[in-house]
């Protein structure tokens, strides 16, 4: 059960990687500390190449890192603008959406349907949310999801999780036609390649801000370089989907964060809100 260990340490460092970005972002911008975020994870990942085996790349390889790599340049964005202007405890739950939009996608794309635990596990991911500004209900009963469907952070959110439904599928040919933990540094150092043009363009007057804010960029990157070491470890361990389903316990711990550490408010509702959500995710992942 070692991969259980690895798993939490995942979740644990997307955490850290949310409340070091949303630090990161009170200076810069999010195009700078998106690129932040994927460049000064490579001391972490590349080294990796050296330890392990190199595999027997196939066509499918390719086409998975163009079309997730791609997607992800544009996610990698969108969730730091996210985090930026919202709440970290209001937004970081939506990104268990993914799942549910997934059970659209992945029939799609690579021809996965359902089970009845997959539609139990829509409606709970639903109902986490309009708990989330349950105390908006007393403006009527559609209010909760009328609140957070007006906050513009969880808009991008929602799309964000929605993206990513389609660069998983993506990610699971790609895994396929490699090996984990190559297909992981593989589409890192992609984004990063695929990033750095857009900073210089859509961020060059900021760009001599980099070497005085390093000290809240390079934690970005270090959190997140670590959050992908231990989940190619364990996702070398077990299935995917028990990785994910406790990955995604990073909401709950990012609900914590964003009480403890941002001041935010409502820390009952969204913690019920996400510990909701992430067991939808559970009856969509695990059956």
């Amino acid at each position: 059960m070692t991969w259980i260990f690895f798993a939490f340490l995942t979740a644990i460092f997307r955490s850290l990687t949310d409340v070091a970005g949303k630090f990161g972002l009170k200076n810069m911008d999010e195009y700078i500390v998106a690129w932040a975020l994927n460049f000064f994870a490579l001391p972490i990942l590349l080294p990796l190449l050296f330890f392990i085996e190199i595999p027997e790349i196939t066509s499918g390889f390719w086409l998975a890192i163009f079309v997730s790599g791609t997607l992800n340049i544009a996610t990698a964005i969108l969730y730091l603008k996210a985090i930026k202007i919202a709440d970290l405890s209001l937004v970081i739950p939506l990104s268990t959406f993914t799942p549910l939009f997934l059970l659209i996608t992945s029939p799609i794309i690579v021809g996965e349907f359902p089970t009845i635990f997959g539609l139990i596990g829509i409606f709970l991911i639903v109902f986490g949310s309009y708990i989330l500004n349950i105390k908006k209900r007393k403006d009527g009963f559609l209010a909760p999801f009328k609140a957070l469907l007006s906050n513009k952070g969880a808009q991008i959110m929602l799309l964000v999780a929605f993206i990513w439904s389609i660069t998983s599928n993506f990610d699971k040919i790609g895994l396929q036609h490699s090996s984990p933990v190559f297909y992981g540094i593989a589409v890192n150092v992609f984004i990063t390649i695929g990033i750095t043009p857009i900073v210089f363009i859509k961020s060059r007057k900021n760009l001599n801000q980099i070497p005085k804010n390093l000290k809240s960029l390079i934690p970005v990157g270090i959190f997140h370089g670590f959050m992908m070491l231990f989940h190619m470890i364990a996702i070398s361990m077990t299935l995917v989907a028990y990785l994910i389903s406790i990955k995604r316990t990073s909401a709950v711990i990012s609900v914590l964060f964003g009480v403890i550490i941002f001041k935010e408010k409502g820390l009952k509702e969204r913690i019920l809100g996400a510990i909701i959500m992430i067991i939808g995710v559970l009856c969509i992942t695990l059956f």
